[in-house]
């Protein structure tokens, strides 16, 4: 890992950290000298992530859980604050599909609806407010929302994970303005289509080119970093982002 990496000292919290984007941002954020907190909630997964980061020289802590339940994000934050003291980064990653193939809204189970929506914008929710208090502490933070196309546009098909991004970034704007006084800013990441687990369920045999996570970490590193520090409430397209000379804009 860099010596002298933009992010030495710092601690990155990243939710979903066991496969997909989630894995790629944790390796990403090492390379450039985090301490890592990562979650999931498959747990030999996320340990497996955390010894191949450990071998590599990275800083990481790894708790298994469900980060739309609070007991769950309380354990994982006391745990970090208790190991790393100040939190410098939160990327909200952690999301589900839902049923596969997904159900058109005149029969999706009201159930599996619900749980969609507590997962991915309820989750984002728990972990944020509560690292916020860390931040706010602190004087300075960085939280980042990873949304969806389907979360702008309303897809025929897609059903409760649309909605759940049509939320997250409502969420992401709302705390946005009320954090606007602050050092804490929020924004939010599409990352576009990429090769994961998640995709092949959504869309088995897609007639588009699918991007490698690895490839659309940039532009975390750069909201993450102090370039970045100008920059809150805006929503970012990960495949399209050209980093801004100078920084301090809104980046887009």
């Amino acid at each position: 890992m860099a010596a002298n990496g933009i992010f030495q000292g710092k601690t990155v919290m990243i939710t979903g950290a066991s496969r997909g984007l989630g894995r790629a941002l944790s390796f990403a954020f090492a390379e450039q000298g985090a301490k890592l907190a990562l979650s999931a909630r498959g747990e030999a997964a996320l340990l497996q992530v955390k010894r191949e980061l450990e071998e590599l020289g990275a800083e990481v802590l790894a708790v298994a859980g469900d980060m739309s339940q609070a007991r769950d994000v309380e354990r994982f934050v006391a745990i970090a604050e208790d190991t790393f003291g100040k939190l410098d980064v939160l990327i909200n990653n952690a999301a589900m599909l839902g049923a596969s193939p997904m159900p058109l809204l005149l029969d999706y189970p009201e159930a599996d609806f619900a749980e969609v929506l507590r997962v991915n914008a309820v989750g984002p929710f728990l972990v944020t407010r509560r690292v916020l208090v860390n931040m706010l502490r602190h004087g300075q933070g960085a939280v980042i929302n990873v949304t969806s196309e389907a979360g702008r546009v309303g897809y025929a098909g897609w059903g409760a994970y649309g909605i759940s991004k049509f939320a997250l970034e409502g969420l992401t704007q709302t705390w946005a303005d009320e954090l606007s006084e602050t050092a804490v800013r929020v924004n939010m990441v599409d990352p576009g289509s990429m090769r994961t687990l998640m995709m092949a369920l959504a869309d088995p045999d897609p007639d588009y080119e699918l991007a490698d996570p690895r490839d659309v970490t940039d532009v975390f590193l750069y909201l993450a970093s102090d370039e970045g520090a100008g920059v809150n409430g805006q929503r970012f397209e990960a495949q399209a982002f050209i980093r801004p000379e100078g920084g301090g804009d809104d980046g887009r």
